[in-house]
């Protein structure tokens, strides 16, 4: 049994009970109460439940948009299910000479009313939409709706959010409020704009603000009871539960809150990685930057970072990682959004997971930070997924490696028409000594493992994809570095082509091309490669830049020639320009950005961002500022024009904090526009 209220309609007035019977079959009563009378119930649906071992709903909710039910079931499925008539017909008419009538207050007997002879009298509905174990096997506990979204809550740790697509059920996200609780049981919407995660954690009842991302309440009850309630108001809080067949309660007065907030952090631990995602103006407002960061406590956020209040505000938390997220990449969509800015969001990081979302942000004035995002998860990869499917697998020894993947690179222009079938390709730099290909697949919401090679034969640390185009055609090239200082260059035309037609025929996965050999392989330093990035300049010319953990820079001109006939087949590079400087930085160069043809921006960990002009043989310090963010990760940069048509090159700078900065001129010392020092 369960309870369900009837969106629009005062609880008072009337209410839907929701009974499981046998043979999965789940009828759908409305209860109609008035002073002074005795209920009325009226039989409004039967609906099939999908067959399982344990065949029974748990909960229920009707939507807003009516004619709709959602249920949960013992299964951890969602369902949902057509209303055969709207709620707020089925309380006018509760006459017994309403069809499916079960009984009224004159229809009663001592021995009871004939409630069960409803067979015939209404269809046995089946399920619109099913998402099948979508908790798991321990069932779904709560349903709720709020905002135009659907929410659904298990015993498997998460909590999930859902939206409806052409009488579909379609999950956007999945949240893991805190570790260790595995029992949820419900979500409350607060009016301040907070969302309370109501649970079990180990034997006690928990509520979890994730706002603040910490514990509200904690009452020590035994735990894991199945009849209880919680009530909140700003007095007192409550909460009573059945144990051992005694009703308890507990109470404690509010009492006021003697710390404050000074600064509210990003993220639990370092932000290893940051990518800008764009701008985002509401009318009458500034334009906002947006930015997706990663971190060592395995969330991404989307966030934005304004320079007029010099805040940054959290949009959205991913929370689908089970180790850090080191990487991240941006990509079109494509079908891009024209409502607002849209994209395509790749996070990587340990346990060999990549994790895949959509992303649109679109202006909204009436919110704190003047944006929203919407989030949806397309698609994930696991290297082990097959190892968490065997059976008995505690019996078994794990020979390969947690893999990790340290950096990411989206393959520019995979969309054209030469290739078989639209389709995103992504490039992942592994700890393993790899360099490994994906696909997605938007339309099936796919990421399939296409190409790999173990070249390196080491920790690989950074990937570089990029696009060459001359009349004789297009070549897809990628940058690898790997921990001994080399930077070799791939040509992957040849497996993207082949790649994009297997995604497109096979049905099933089958096993990884072989990526080939470099074309040149260029020993740029002496130890690892913790920086790469790759300008474009005329005539088929490509300028290198990396920066290494002994703290030198590398700067080198490439040259793409295409082979034309059979003398010459193929692609040909040549590196026609040189440039080192040894001890550029006191440590690790973290990050580094050709700006322009002569002008080259490098970070590192000695908190230096400096900036350099690339002549002929050499690279000349024009100007070095210091930043305050500690033991910096990553950092990201990109032009902007300001009210008089003037280009400004701004940065963001990760690592124990964020910071935003602005050049104004070649020559300048970036300036500082905002910082949160926050992890």
């Amino acid at each position: 049994l369960s309870w369900a209220p009837h969106p629009g309609l005062p609880p008072t007035a009337a209410a839907a009970l929701l009974v499981s019977g046998p043979h999965g079959e789940m009828l759908w009563l409305d209860v109609a109460c008035r002073p002074g009378r005795a209920p009325s119930v009226q039989l409004m649906g039967r609906y099939r439940l999908p067959p399982c071992k344990q065949r029974w709903h748990t909960c229920a909710a009707f939507l807003p948009q009516g004619g709709l039910l959602v249920c949960g079931d013992r299964r951890g499925s969602l369902l949902l299910f057509h209303c055969s008539s709207s709620p707020r017909t089925a309380v006018e008419s509760t006459g017994a000479a309403d069809r499916g009538a079960l009984f009224s207050e004159d229809s009663g007997t001592e021995s009871g009313p004939s409630c069960l002879s409803h067979d015939g009298a209404l269809p046995l509905e089946d399920p619109l939409s099913v998402l099948f174990g979508l908790h798991g096997k321990t069932g779904v506990t709560s349903v709720t709706c709020h905002g135009g979204y659907i929410y659904s809550t298990g015993r498997d740790g998460c909590y999930r959010q859902l939206r409806l697509q052409d009488q579909q059920l379609e999950v956007l996200q999945k949240h893991r409020p805190c570790k260790g609780l595995q029992w949820i049981e419900e979500l409350r919407f607060t009016p301040g704009g907070d969302l309370l995660v109501l649970g079990f954690h180990a034997d006690n009842f928990v509520v979890w603000s994730t706002r603040t991302g910490e514990n509200l309440h904690c009452v020590p009850c035994g735990g894991g009871h199945r009849s209880w309630s919680y009530c909140s108001s700003p007095v007192a809080d409550t909460f009573a539960f059945i144990k051992h067949g005694n009703v308890m309660l507990y109470s404690s007065e509010a009492e006021p809150c003697e710390q404050q907030v000074l600064l509210a952090s990003l993220h639990g631990r370092e932000i290893t990685c940051v990518r800008r995602l764009g701008a985002v103006q509401a009318p009458g407002r500034c334009p906002v930057n947006v930015f997706v960061t990663g971190s060592e406590d395995t969330t991404a956020c989307v966030l934005t970072l304004s320079e007029q209040s010099r805040a940054a505000v959290p949009l959205a938390r991913l929370s689908d990682h089970i180790s850090s997220v080191r990487a991240l990449a941006l990509a079109s969509p494509a079908q891009p959004d024209a409502a607002g800015l849209s994209a395509l969001l790749f996070s990587a990081g340990g346990r060999a997971q990549i994790e895949c979302y959509q992303l649109l942000c679109t202006a909204d004035p009436v919110s704190e930070s003047t944006v929203a995002c919407q989030v949806v998860h397309m698609a994930s990869h696991r290297l082990d997924e097959h190892w968490d499917q065997l059976k008995n697998r505690h019996k078994l020894v794990k020979m390969d490696p947690e893999t990790r993947y340290m950096s990411l690179s989206v393959v520019p222009g995979t969309s054209a028409e030469q290739l078989p079938a639209p389709c995103k390709f992504l490039a992942a730099a592994c700890s393993d000594g790899s360099v490994r290909l994906f696909g997605l697949l938007e339309a099936a919401w796919k990421l399939v493992l296409v190409a790999e090679s173990f070249h390196h034969q080491r920790c690989v640390l950074k990937v570089e994809a990029f696009l060459h185009v001359q009349a004789g055609g297009e070549r897809h090239l990628l940058c690898s570095a790997a921990t001994d200082g080399s930077v070799a260059f791939w040509d992957i035309t040849t497996s993207i082509v082949d790649a994009a037609d297997a995604l497109h025929h096979a049905e099933e996965e089958r096993q990884p091309l072989a990526l080939g050999t470099p074309l040149l392989t260029v020993m740029a330093h002496s130890c690892g490669v913790n920086s790469l990035h790759i300008q474009e300049l005329l005539e088929g010319r490509f300028l290198v830049a990396s920066g290494s953990d002994d703290g030198s820079i590398h700067v080198c001109l490439l040259e793409v020639v295409l082979g034309g006939g059979e003398a010459a087949p193929g692609t040909c590079l040549h590196v026609l320009e040189r440039v080192s400087r040894p001890c550029a930085h006191a440590a690790h160069v973290t990050g580094i950005r050709v700006l322009r043809p002569d002008l080259v921006l490098s970070a590192s960990v000695d908190q230096r961002l400096t900036l350099w002009r690339l002549g002929q043989g050499s690279l000349e310090e024009l100007s070095t500022t210091f930043f305050h963010v500690p033991d910096l990760a990553e950092l990201d940069c990109w032009e902007a024009a300001e009210a008089g048509g003037e280009l400004h090159c701004y940065c963001v700078l990760c690592g124990q904090g964020l910071e935003l900065l602005r050049c104004t001129a070649p020559g300048a010392c970036p300036e500082p526009l905002s910082q949160d020092d926050a992890q």
